[in-house]
């Protein structure tokens, strides 16, 4: 039990070390390739990117679904089960990867149907090789996730995490020298499938060593594969709701508006993909809690409806203030931000930034909401509000790009986050879900109270600081986050939230006062 306990804490640990590693990574390694590969490639890179990533959605799920029948047949002990449910699940990706290469195949033989004509002779060659070489790496990561899946299923967390983190820093690790010697994108995807394969080999060799797993190809237990499918049927609407919403727009981007619309929206789009990891980190914890609620208070419908509105409260002020500071930092210095990262030509990212990050905020404050439904198996009607919203999102968009570019594709994501999570959402989480809705935006327009102050400090700083100047503009951020800080404290935060953050203040006293 210890050992799984460790795991477990170290597994945790190691999650936010990369999610670190990750951001920062990024924001070295991302300017310098834009800045190195030039506007019009970086574009064509992520629109063939985001054209493969598509084709994610043929794991329909599946992938979910592994863990739930493993520890099913991990509890009764039937370790002949496991070796078959290892034996199918291999043979389903198999297939789902040989699909995989077979559309991409397609695409690449195709591109007009990505690209229409918007492309020279030359780069519709670049981006021939990079559809093939990135469909390779999609294919053979399908039946490779098996493994990965197998290993997070024992829960070896602190060897996952660790080979995670191996693909994080060594990709961007050889790619830096590589693009500073002329090479371009081409060799960028050709190292992106090298360090996928290694760790992927590093899979492979541990679920056969270490784990002692075994796979059985025949004997399977009947109607599994139909189970397997009705759980991961909404699942799968999920994954297209996200192709949807986040991917398709670079894609109609490209075909409308060419490849340099697709560089600057890739742009405001990673922002905000760095302002949703701060509150995923925070929201994930609390998920065994909501569990448990539901568990114990089953059959007391009062109690549980008040322990999860209380803890869907202080969890949504908690990330509200944290993610507060973020987005109004980026409304008064993410346009200098962004000239800064990405350079000159990327001006139109930061309306692009800010029509993701602001209306996003309703549903990343309300993260916990997703995790009450799944375990109160509510789920499903949120999956249908949001294949609904991702098909307006894309008629929208169609005409929106190309009226307003990528501030059209922006407009239609921002318009479909807003019906769906800031109203039909709502009304569910109140009506269906038992959580006091009115309750907790009460509790945010009292922490918002705060803000008051650090909006004047926006508007004003620019009158003392020149924002070109990045010693200025390192110092204004910094007076900008006092002034944020000390009114959320005087203001904003209630007194849990104060003792929060004095806690670690003290214990931090103590051991000096040890030492």
């Amino acid at each position: 039990m210890s050992r799984k306990v460790d795991q477990l804490k170290s597994g945790a640990l190691l999650s936010y070390l990369q999610m670190a590693l990750n951001i920062g990574i990024s924001l070295v390694y991302t300017p310098l390739m834009i800045r190195l590969l030039g506007k019009s490639e970086y574009g064509l890179y992520n629109t063939v990117a985001s054209t493969i990533s598509a084709l994610s959605i043929l794991s329909l799920g599946f992938n979910s679904s592994y863990i739930r029948y493993f520890a099913k047949y991990k509890a009764s002990g039937d370790r002949e089960s496991i070796s078959k449910l290892n034996g199918l699940f291999l043979i389903i990706f198999v297939i789902i990867g040989l699909v995989a290469l077979a559309c991409g195949g397609f695409l690449s033989g195709n591109l007009d149907i990505v690209f229409d004509d918007g492309l020279t002779a030359s780069e519709y060659s670049v981006a021939r090789i990079l559809m093939l070489l990135l469909t390779v790496n999609l294919a053979i990561s399908f039946p490779m996730s098996v493994f990965s899946n197998i290993i997070s299923a024992n829960e070896r967390f602190v060897v996952l995490k660790l080979l995670g983190m191996v693909r994080t820093v060594v990709g961007p690790m050889v790619s830096i020298p590589v693009l500073l010697l002329g090479f371009r994108s081409v060799a960028l995807v050709v190292i992106t499938l090298a360090v996928s394969l290694l760790t992927d080999v590093l899979y492979v060799a541990y679920v056969f060593g270490p784990l002692k797993n075994r796979f059985v190809f025949h004997g399977f237990e009947r109607g599994l594969f139909a189970s397997l499918f009705t759980y991961t049927g909404f699942i799968a609407v999920n994954l297209i709701v996200d192709q949807i919403n986040w991917n398709l727009g670079k894609l109609l981007l490209g075909r409308f508006r060419g490849t340099e619309s697709v560089a600057v929206y890739s742009v405001g789009y990673m922002i905000y993909h760095y302002y949703m990891t701060f509150s995923t980190s925070v929201s994930g914890v609390f998920t065994p809690r909501i569990h448990n609620i539901v568990n114990t208070c089953r059959d007391d419908r009062q109690r549980r409806d008040r322990e999860l509105t209380e803890l869907f409260v202080k969890v949504g002020r908690i990330q509200f203030l944290l993610l507060g500071l973020i987005a109004s930092g980026l409304v008064f210095f993410g346009r200098q931000f962004i000239a800064f990262w990405a350079g000159e030509g990327y001006g139109q990212a930061y309306p692009v930034m800010l029509l993701l990050v602001l209306p996003a905020s309703i549903a990343l404050i309300q993260n916990l909401g997703i995790e009450v439904q799944r375990a109160e198996n509510n789920h499903r009607f949120r999956s249908i509000v949001y294949i609904v919203m991702a098909i307006i999102n894309l008629v929208l968009s169609v005409f929106l790009i190309k009226a307003y570019g990528e501030v059209g594709a922006a407009i239609g994501t921002a318009v479909s986050l807003v019906v769906a999570n800031g109203l039909i959402m709502n009304i569910y989480y109140h009506k269906k879900c038992g959580l006091d809705i009115l309750l907790f935006w009460k509790n945010i327009v009292r922490a918002s109270l705060g803000l008051a102050a650090p909006i004047a400090a926006g508007i004003v700083l620019p009158m003392f600081f020149d924002y070109t100047a990045p010693l200025q503009y390192v110092c204004a951020i910094a007076l900008y986050t006092v002034v944020y800080a000390l009114s959320m404290w005087l203001v904003g935060m209630n007194r849990y939230e104060k003792e929060l953050c004095l806690k670690p203040i003290g214990r931090l006293l103590k051991r000096g006062r040890r030492a």
